[in-house]
C-alpha cells in the first residue's frame, strides 16, 4: 500500500441500526462507540441524520441570564441606531 492510499470502509444497513440502537440504550456514548468500532464520529452524525434520528443528535442549550439578554437588546438597538445614524450621514454627502 501506497501512503496515500485510504481504506474505504462499507457498513451494512443492520450494522448501522445496531450502532444507532446501542446510541439510544445509553449503555454507550457516541464516542465510547466510535472507538470500540473503530467508526469515525461523522459517520455515525451521518447515520443519525440519514434515519432521522435527531433524539440521538448531539444539542446545545444556550442559557442565558435576564441581564444578559437585556444587554444584548441594548447592543442591538444601540447597532440599529447606529446604521440609521450613518446612513443619514451618507445621504447628506450625495
Amino acid at each position: 500500500m501506497y501512503k496515500n492510499d485510504k481504506v474505504i470502509r462499507r457498513y451494512s444497513e443492520p450494522f448501522k441500526l445496531k450502532i444507532l440502537a446501542e446510541l439510544t440504550t445509553g449503555k454507550h456514548t457516541k464516542s465510547e462507540l466510535c472507538k470500540l468500532y473503530s467508526i469515525a464520529p461523522t459517520t455515525v452524525n451521518v447515520w443519525i441524520k440519514k434515519y432521522n434520528r435527531k433524539d440521538l443528535m448531539n444539542t446545545r442549550v444556550k442559557v442565558e441570564t435576564k441581564d444578559e439578554i437585556s444587554r444584548i437588546k441594548a447592543l442591538q438597538k444601540e447597532i440599529e441606531q447606529l446604521k440609521n445614524y450613518s446612513l443619514k450621514r451618507i445621504s447628506m454627502l450625495w
